[in-house]
């Protein structure tokens, strides 16, 4: 009877289903004078402002090839002959990536290193687990690094210090934040000190007491520490050279969108006085201490209001598409393009940069045509399965009722895990279970209990300090961690094993997130998808892409008729309780 009521928490929400995204990258050939090349390639780097899209050199080739046999190794991995440095990298930092135990760079971080170190806005889109975190952090680090090098050798009077540059990550919440800290302090000097100052800003970390070199926070924690002093939002607007949008899709839609567009508009708007500041000064040489910015008194009140901003990230939905634009938005009309005309006159001052693992580009409101608009000469870098299956994840397809549902789930977690082993010789096996609302969670780690199987819980409705605990264990120990979509994004667990669905994800997006869990950097994986007639159109669909090797892409359609099969499907279901409900 217990697990009978329990089931009666899992429900299924209504499928959000994305703008169609077309799949028009090109691939590119990698670069004769360093590897040899014997099969295709594995990411991708574009131009969009050009008028066709051109072949461009990089590094690295995918593991899809016909006619060899290649290890699952070759379709994260870059060439062999590929190293840090021949990426452009600085020695200082090669030997801190050797020391964190990373010892090649993956075909994304191959792609995309070079292109941010050239200077120009970068957007990563590439499938989960390939790297794209290290692949933004370690050509950024270097960046600073060197021009603290730079600084520290040219400069002799103490007096004459130049503008402190600050390094800037934004995440949707303090989890990925915390996370990305991680990362960033695990690259060290010979001396074992972190190469560079890092700070989070967000949860119960308030602004540094001393100044950082990078600040990890979320939207709204940062417009809240630098709204209400006028001195510490000039300081920090001018300081900041280089900006990363981290879950870039996420950001720009829903609860995001207001807060991150202002933080642009803001940042924008610095590079704006700057350059109308030296448009206006004299034509001689500039010291150190003579960069207008610095003599600039206030930045325009109007254009930067300082109302304070409810800090509530986690309890943001990825939305689908994005919202309604802060400004109208028309294709093709003469407001957008006098608009964005005027971008044009600034002089450049800060490095923008947007990683996304989802990321749909087709319609005015995705959010990759908003990049589009907002960063028309932007790089583009596309790993070689964004929005496909991954070819190293094994997938099995369970369609369930009512009445097998629970022992359908016991049976997947019993039977599907597959053992790994840890660095101590010990046998660990990590099962990640999602579940769609908090109810079904607890629901879900209450029948996995009843059933003797012990297992952590992970959601929005637990604190803070819980989810870290519940991570920390679930990393160290192994075993079943049962979560909502609040552990689909970003959180990187090495050697997860298996990813079970107890309820299929209400769109294509957060699919590909939650399976992004396992087969990351390399390894393989399994995923187990339980599925109803409620949702079966939507299994379905995903099911024929991975069968047939193809994208998702048809399954993010906002087209009606394929909204109206999902409501179809759902008032013919036994389980139409369970539809209308969550």
């Amino acid at each position: 009877m217990v697990l009978r009521r329990s089931v009666s928490a899992f429900r299924f929400s209504r499928t959000k289903l994305l703008s169609q995204f077309r799949h028009s990258f090109s691939s590119i050939v990698s670069d004769a004078s360093l590897c040899s090349v014997s099969s295709p390639i594995g990411f991708r780097l574009l131009w969009l402002n050009q008028p066709s899209l051109r072949h461009v050199r990089a590094f690295g080739t995918s593991g899809a090839s016909s006619g060899s046999s290649r290890s699952e190794n070759d379709t994260f991995f870059a060439e062999e002959c590929v190293s840090w440095t021949s990426l452009g990298l600085s020695e200082k930092v090669a030997r801190a990536l050797t020391g964190a135990g990373i010892q090649r760079p993956s075909l994304v971080q191959a792609a995309c290193i070079p292109s941010i170190l050239s200077g120009k806005d970068v957007v990563i889109a590439a499938e989960t687990g390939s790297g794209k975190t290290h692949g933004y952090l370690v050509p950024l680090i270097d960046k600073l690094c060197r021009a603290n090098d730079d600084s520290g050798n040219t400069s002799s009077d103490k007096e004459l210090t130049p503008p402190r540059k600050i390094f800037l990550v934004l995440c949707p919440n303090i989890m990925l934040c915390e996370q990305v800290v991680r990362m960033a302090n695990s690259l060290r000097n010979d001396s074992g000190e972190p190469l560079l100052r890092v700070a989070t800003v967000g949860g119960q970390q308030g602004w540094p007491v001393k100044k950082p070199d990078i600040i990890v926070s979320t939207p709204a924690a940062l417009l809240n520490n630098i709204n209400p002093e006028k001195q510490r939002r000039l300081e920090f607007l001018r300081g900041v050279k280089y900006v990363v949008f981290d879950e870039a899709d996420m950001l720009l839609c829903g609860g995001f969108q207001n807060q991150v567009f202002r933080l642009i508009d803001m940042l924008r708007f610095d590079e704006k006085k700057l350059s109308q500041t030296k448009e206006s000064s004299s034509e001689r040489a500039m010291g150190l201490n003579d960069d207008p910015l610095l003599h600039t008194d206030s930045l325009d009140e109007e254009d930067l209001p300082t109302e304070s901003i409810s800090e509530g990230e986690e309890d943001s939905r990825d939305e689908a598409v994005i919202g309604d634009m802060p400004e109208k938005i028309e294709a093709g009309s003469v407001q957008r393009k006098d608009r964005w005309r005027a971008r044009k006159i600034y002089e450049r001052s800060k490095q923008y940069v947007f990683v996304a693992a989802t990321l749909p580009v087709n319609g005015k409101k995705t959010a990759g045509s908003v990049l589009k608009l907002k960063f028309p000469e932007a790089n583009w870098v596309t790993g070689n399965y964004l929005h496909y299956h991954n070819p190293r994840m094994e997938q099995r397809w369970v369609e369930v009722s009512a009445d097998i549902q629970v022992d359908a789930l016991i049976n997947a977690v019993k039977q599907g895990s597959r053992s790994k082993m840890l660095d101590n010789g010990t046998d660990v096996s990590r099962t990640m279970v999602f579940a769609n609302t908090i109810e079904a969670a607890e629901a879900v780690a209450k029948i996995l209990s009843t059933a003797g199987i012990k297992c952590y819980s992970y959601h929005k409705g637990s604190s803070f300090s819980d989810r870290e605990k519940a991570l920390n264990g679930f990393q160290e120990k192994g075993g079943i961690l049962v979560c909502t979509d609040a552990a689909a994004r970003g959180i990187d667990i090495p050697n997860v094993s298996h990813v079970i669905q107890a309820d299929f994800a209400t769109s294509a997006v957060d699919f590909l997130h939650r399976i992004g869990r396992t087969a990351r950097a390399g390894k393989s994986g399994l995923v187990t998808s339980l599925y109803t007639e409620s949702n079966r159109d939507l299994a379905d669909t995903i099911r024929q892409a991975a069968e047939l090797g193809q994208p998702v892409e048809t399954a993010f359609s906002r087209k009606r008729g394929f909204r109206n099969r999902i409501k179809r499907s759902c008032s013919n279901s036994s389980s139409v309780e369970e539809c209308v409900r969550a």
